[in-house]
């Protein structure tokens, strides 16, 4: 069993990133976000699952669902056999998906109350799902139309249960969060967001901590990494893409992205490479 992640992308679909692990009994994430919605399949095994401000364990046969932006961590259990699929899809696509097919109804990112479901259906197509997206002899429009397909049927599934549970930002915190979404790249003094805000130091924190989940620095470091997932997209040098995203240098950037994704740079940049070349010499 490969302990290496396995990753998908394609540039005909930017809007879905697929992950894939075979044994994660060594994966370590330290608590995090992302910029996407998030869809696991716990494969085998099982992990704790921290999400919300509880910690669960979930085990093989569950599906995993994470809004954008909502902090989280899964970490295998004891040295327990552990493989996962995680699938990322951008949330202005699906907000538009969830639109057409009646589950929203206006153009605005609703987050959803179910974070955990066990439905056999659901699970195996997700798989089935899956494994059209690595498959490089399906084309793109029938990954497209099936990852639509898959979408549509989990989300009548949860409808009911689902109910918007966002915590908006105060208008105070808005003007803090404003200004590190401009300035990520940059040292942003804990005093700078202060003024803007107009909070004290201990008013700022408490309110990041009940909307983002993490403290300003720890909110700061993460959005780096979300940047610099974008950047990696690319052909950027690492270190280049280090210093543009506020790192000190391409080693603090590399031991950062492993502890916050629990892969190195260079495999979330060179995995679909990788995934091609592979494919390619087992089709021969």
């Amino acid at each position: 069993m490969t302990t290496t992640p396995l990753f998908w992308r394609d540039p005909a679909l930017p809007h879905v990133e697929l992950r894939y692990i075979e044994d994660g009994r060594q994966v370590r994430y330290a608590p995090h976000s992302h910029r996407q919605w998030s869809l696991g399949a716990i494969l085998a095994g099982q992990s704790h699952f921290q999400y919300a401000g509880q910690q669960q364990v979930i085990e093989a046969g569950q599906l995993l669902l994470i809004n954008p932006h909502q902090v989280h961590a899964c970490n295998p259990c004891a040295d327990m056999p552990w493989s996962y699929y995680m699938l990322y899809i951008d949330t202005e696509w699906l907000t538009r998906l969830r639109q057409s097919c009646g589950e929203l109804d206006s153009d605005h990112w609703e987050d959803l109350s179910v974070s955990r479901l066990r439905d056999q259906a659901l699970f195996n197509g997700f798989s089935d799902m899956a494994t059209q997206l690595f498959d490089p002899l399906v084309s793109h429009a029938e990954k497209d139309a099936a990852l639509c397909h898959y979408l549509q049927q989990l989300f009548a599934q949860v409808r009911r249960e689902a109910s918007p549970q966002s915590l908006l930002p105060t208008e105070p915190l808005h003007r803090a969060l404003e200004h590190l979404h401009k300035h990520y790249d940059s040292n942003v003094p804990l005093q700078t967001l202060c003024q803007l805000s107009g909070l004290n130091q201990g008013q700022l924190i408490r309110q990041f901590r009940q909307t983002c989940g993490m403290t300003p620095h720890a909110y700061l470091t993460n959005l780096r990494i979300q940047m610099a997932q974008i950047a990696l997209q690319s052909d950027l040098p690492l270190v280049d893409v280090a210093l543009t995203h506020g790192f000190a240098d391409q080693p603090h950037f590399q031991r950062t992205f492993k502890r916050l994704l629990a892969a190195t740079p260079v495999q979330y940049r060179d995995g679909p490479k990788r995934l091609y070349q592979q494919q390619n010499t087992t089709h021969q």
